[in-house]
């Protein structure tokens, strides 16, 4: 037995494994810039991460990874670094599919797809459609995503339903408004990681987030491996998750 393998056996022995987790991948410029590289090198760097943490994942049997990949804020970056990204995601999907596929991973995306270009959205499509029997690791890639524009386009559907009489005022309630989210067929994220330090949740999931446990790591993203998400899980493990409730209750 390897030792990745006994450390994964040890962290399936505790249980109390996160369902779902997401992750701020933060970083890549720093990255590029600590080593003198344009930052298009940090973003290439940091699929290298990607590819091994959801490997981990779906070898720990979690259910659910959501990256958060590009968010909207995003398309105020310089254009060339857009434009790199667009088809650094392209190029990604062209030579992970296969993998993805191998490892009974389902993609699937949330946000404003729409925005994205056209070669950039059919990739996208393309991966989606290729692994919609999968039965594995569900990875949640959040494109052109914020959290705000999330709950701000659940309140008009939510608006539209009861203006049309499909919906009464009155039943509306935490679950309903949970249905109509992005992530209405994914579980809450169970534990948040953020690497590089940064201590915020930069517009993501706002409303999921609730009662996710966080880990904070100064750890850029193009540096993290799998052994940096046992470290997390591990610590995810050893918190009481009480969801305001007390200890003697749980």
């Amino acid at each position: 037995m390897t030792q990745d393998e006994t450390v994964q056996q040890e962290l399936k022995k505790t249980g109390n494994l996160p369902r779902h987790i997401a992750i701020i991948m933060d970083g890549n410029g720093r990255w590029a810039r600590m080593r003198g590289l344009p930052r298009v090198s940090g973003h290439k760097q940091a699929i290298k991460s990607v590819r091994d943490v959801v490997e981990a994942c779906g070898e720990l049997d979690i259910d659910v990874l959501t990256l958060y990949t590009f968010s909207m804020e995003n398309w105020q970056r310089p254009k060339a670094e857009v434009n790199a990204l667009m088809k650094l995601m392209v190029n990604t999907i062209k030579h992970e599919i296969d993998d993805l596929l191998k490892n009974n991973v389902r993609l699937i995306t949330m946000g404003h797809l729409h925005d994205l270009p056209k070669p950039t959205r059919e990739s996208m499509q393309y991966g989606i459609d290729v692994t919609q029997n999968c039965t594995g690791l569900t990875l949640n890639l959040a494109l052109s995503y914020g959290g705000r524009l999330e709950i701000v386009d659940a309140v008009k559907s939510v608006a539209a339903k009861v203006k049309n009489g499909e919906m009464e005022l009155e039943n509306i309630d935490e679950q309903l408004f949970s249905g109509f989210l992005y992530t209405k067929n994914l579980p809450d994220p169970d534990l948040l990681i953020r690497t590089s330090g940064e201590l915020r949740i930069s517009n993501f999931l706002l409303w999921q987030l609730a009662y996710t446990e966080m880990y904070i790591t100064d750890l850029l993203w193009p540096d993290f491996r799998r052994q940096h998400l046992y470290d997390a899980i591990r610590a995810y493990q050893k918190r009481e998750r009480r969801f305001g409730r007390v200890s003697n209750q749980l």
